[in-house]
């Protein structure tokens, strides 16, 4: 699926914040209040931009990243029945973030990319990456490589969980590598399920979905990723169905604990209200 960026844009940015909109029905309100810095919704099928607010802006992307770190780990036809095991060096040495993955956990390749991109587990995004022919380094540079082959201009990796700074994209770019990443049907299950247990030891572990959206009934998403770091805020990529229509979301750094979740929301309820097919 081609997708083509900038065409029939209907909202502007505006000093306050908000994004003013255009077409649908008169009752609906004219402008979305959005606290998300950057955010862009088009859609899929067309490339239409249905929200835009500084969507150009090169920003860090924290663990939106873990999309690539996933494409290219699939790309290079990797065995995910291997058995990988989470070692020191597995843990965040960046931030030092908690993770509930212990040091000498047993799993499969496969499990641990589902924990990278579900619950959005960092050291088992590291061991998917130390694990990839040629190990971190060669992972991250072929995430390079795969997003100037997408044609993402403002897209940098650093580290294959994106606990960097340098992790960088913008929306549009970001809006492309969703639509990339959603033609994976391994992505698209691993990102939607709710949960997984894992064991460690003696002891079962449950890990939710970091989007508490994929939790609820309100959305049909097809596609998710959550990221937080302090330099990034709280970040939120999906390809969902509103108004019928496949779209693709991004919003970045978003400031709140819930912002990202009540942008979505203000998103699918303006798209809906104007834009639903008349039966």
């Amino acid at each position: 699926m081609k997708l083509k960026l900038g065409l029939a844009i209907l909202g502007l940015l505006t000093v306050a914040g908000s994004v003013p909109l255009r077409g649908g029905s008169p009752k609906a309100p004219s402008r979305l209040m959005l606290r998300s810095a950057s955010a862009l919704v088009l859609d899929q099928r067309t490339g239409q931009a249905l929200v835009e607010k500084q969507a150009e802006a090169v920003m860090p992307i924290a663990s939106i990243t873990k999309l690539m770190t996933a494409m290219v780990v699939l790309d290079a036809n990797l065995n995910m029945q291997e058995p990988l095991v989470i070692e020191n060096g597995d843990k965040d040495m960046i931030r030092h973030s908690r993770s509930r993955l212990p040091v000498g956990t047993c799993l499969t390749r496969g499990e641990a990319l589902g924990l990278a991109l579900m619950s959005s587990e960092n050291r088992a995004a590291h061991a998917v990456g130390r694990s990839f022919p040629g190990g971190v380094e060669a992972c991250v540079k072929a995430m390079d490589a795969k997003a100037q082959a997408l044609g993402l201009t403002e897209t940098h990796f650093e580290d294959p969980a994106g606990l960097s700074s340098g992790n960088v994209s913008s929306a549009q770019d970001l809006a492309r590598l969703v639509n990339a990443a959603y033609q994976y049907p391994q992505i698209r299950a691993y990102t939607t399920r709710t949960e997984a247990t894992i064991r460690s030891g003696r002891r079962t572990l449950q890990f939710i979905n970091t989007n508490a959206l994929v939790r609820g009934h309100r959305w049909q998403i097809g596609l998710s990723k959550t990221g937080f770091i302090q330099e990034a805020g709280q970040c939120l990529v999906m390809q969902a169905m509103l108004a019928e229509r496949p779209v693709l979301i991004v919003l970045l750094d978003s400031w709140g604990k819930y912002s990202r979740l009540g942008d979505a929301n203000r998103i699918k309820q303006w798209i809906e209200t104007r834009l639903r097919p008349k039966s």
